[in-house]
């Protein structure tokens, strides 16, 4: 929300909400992801009421995870931040957190998350609903603040700052190994990319499972893992090398060089490392052995025991 009747405009946000909607409504290989509806000051006038409406909707039945996206004024208060709405005023600048967070707490929708791109969003850690411990939030709840209560949020060339680096995250920055761009994944994304005296995003949640926001192209397939796991018999194993695994000694061996294609793919996103040499080649060469990194035997127990 750019333009207001009585706040001062802001630049960025119509363009911040066209950059995140595509995201969000369809994963890097274009299969669905969430059914989205925009908002924005550019297209249409947004009241208070309209937005009462919206997030009724919202949080309605018939879903099993609703995502609210707010860029916009937050305005501060004691214990809370005011969503600020197009008619807005001093004295009733828009819709408060809490009641937002009221609404959450009587819908059905078993996962939600709010995403707030406004400033002082970070007077979220005070409203009663989130209370002073993760328990005291509706389950299955998370939100991430572009800044803390006592932070203006940046807006630089027709952007806010938090927004581009969530582009960023959704577009694969976030992503795990398999292409997963979870809530957790994106919080720390974002945190990495401002300094210790810029706007600090911050993270509350109560969830017994990460809420993936989308789904990337993998750096290693799951296929491609099962088939590393086939090669350790246990996570710790060192997996004994030789000529005949590099292409290009002689004679071929064609099920060596078809396992060691995995291995150094699999080396390339740190699951496998080389024994006693820098790089696979010559551990190849000189009959070394490659292991699983920490990282690798973390994957190794997730296929083992079918958690992939």
């Amino acid at each position: 929300m750019d333009s207001y009747h009585n706040f001062r405009p802001l630049a960025g946000c119509c363009n911040d909400v066209k950059a995140i909607a595509p995201l969000l409504r369809r994963n890097e290989d274009e299969n669905r992801n969430f059914y989205c509806e925009t908002r924005t000051s550019d297209l249409s006038f947004i009241t208070r009421d309209a937005l009462l409406r919206d997030l009724e909707r919202l949080f309605a039945p018939a879903t099993d995870m609703a995502l609210l996206y707010f860029a916009g004024h937050g305005q501060p208060v004691p214990n809370d931040v005011v969503l600020c709405t197009a008619d807005g005023t001093t004295t009733s600048p828009g819709v408060s957190l809490s009641m937002v967070l009221s609404m959450v707490e009587q819908s059905p929708v078993p996962e939600v998350i709010v995403l707030l791109d406004c400033c002082f969003s970070g007077a979220a850690g005070g409203v009663p609903q989130l209370g002073s411990s993760a328990a005291t939030i509706r389950s299955g709840l998370s939100i991430i603040t572009a800044a803390r209560a006592d932070q203006m949020a940046v807006e630089a060339a027709g952007r806010g700052l938090f927004a581009t680096y969530l582009e960023d995250a959704l577009r694969g920055g976030a992503a795990d190994l398999l292409g997963k761009v979870t809530v957790a994944g994106v919080y720390a994304y974002l945190s990495d990319m401002f300094g210790p005296w810029d706007q600090r995003p911050t993270f509350k949640a109560n969830i017994d499972r990460p809420h993936e926001l989308r789904q990337t192209s993998p750096d290693f397939t799951p296929k491609q893992l099962r088939a590393l796991v086939t090669l350790f018999p246990t996570p710790t194993y060192e997996l004994p090398l030789g000529p005949s695994y590099e292409p290009d000694v002689e004679p071929h061996n064609q099920r060596h060089e078809e396992d060691f294609g995995i291995l150094q793919a699999a080396r390339a996103v740190k699951l496998v490392e080389p024994v006693g040499e820098l790089h696979m080649y010559y551990a190849a060469i000189n009959s070394k052995a490659c292991r699983l990194t920490k990282i690798g035997q973390h994957y190794w127990q997730l296929v083992e025991n079918d958690r992939l």
